[in-house]
């Protein structure tokens, strides 16, 4: 329900985004790709496209400026409130990873994909793109364990938190997840 009225809410908001990429000339608005979700049942993500399709120059080069206020404001996430809708995620939940590193994952990293995997989570409330693959693992299984609707809230108004604090993105600079070893 809460997505409904947030995607009512935030529909002029998307309308303007989409202006200015047509205004801009950036191409593609949005950002698909198949990603893990809960029962490792792949599904499509939608984000709104933050850097150029041009995948022969590395990240940094590949950035534009409305890409980067995307990405600083986080509202490349708004489209994920689509699949909050038609129920491939949740508000709050493990970040769902690429379909690339479901063959990486160890037992215990399994149990990530017992929930539905979310728009924020706790990995993304203590450190996000700062902290290591195992330190994010770590973090995602024991919101799992501990899953509540209290755990929920309180991630919730640490996600605003966050969001209002406009902390540097570190995302074009994080390491791929490359399997169980990785710090």
């Amino acid at each position: 329900m809460l997505a409904i009225i947030l995607s009512i809410l935030f529909f002029w908001l998307v309308i303007f985004i989409l202006l200015f990429y047509i205004i801009s000339f950036q191409g593609k608005p949005f950002f698909r790709q198949k990603r893990i979700g809960k029962n490792c049942i792949p599904f499509t993500i939608f984000k709104f496209r933050t850097l150029s399709d041009n995948t022969n120059k590395p990240l940094p080069e590949r950035r534009f400026p409305l890409g980067d206020f995307l990405r600083f404001t986080n509202l490349d996430e708004l489209p994920q409130l689509f699949n909050i809708l038609i129920g491939n995620m949740a508000f709050i939940g493990p970040r769902p990873f690429p379909v690339e590193y479901l063959s990486l994952y160890s037992p215990e990293h399994q149990e990530r994909h017992t929930v539905r995997p979310g728009i924020t989570g706790w990995a993304q409330v203590n450190g996000r793109h700062s902290i290591s693959w195992q330190k994010k693992f770590s973090l995602d299984i024991y919101y799992v364990k501990n899953i509540s609707l209290l755990f929920d809230i309180i991630i919730l108004f640490k996600t605003i938190l966050l969001i209002l604090s406009f902390k540097k993105d570190y995302s074009l600079s994080e390491k791929k997840f490359t399997g169980n070893n990785d710090a």
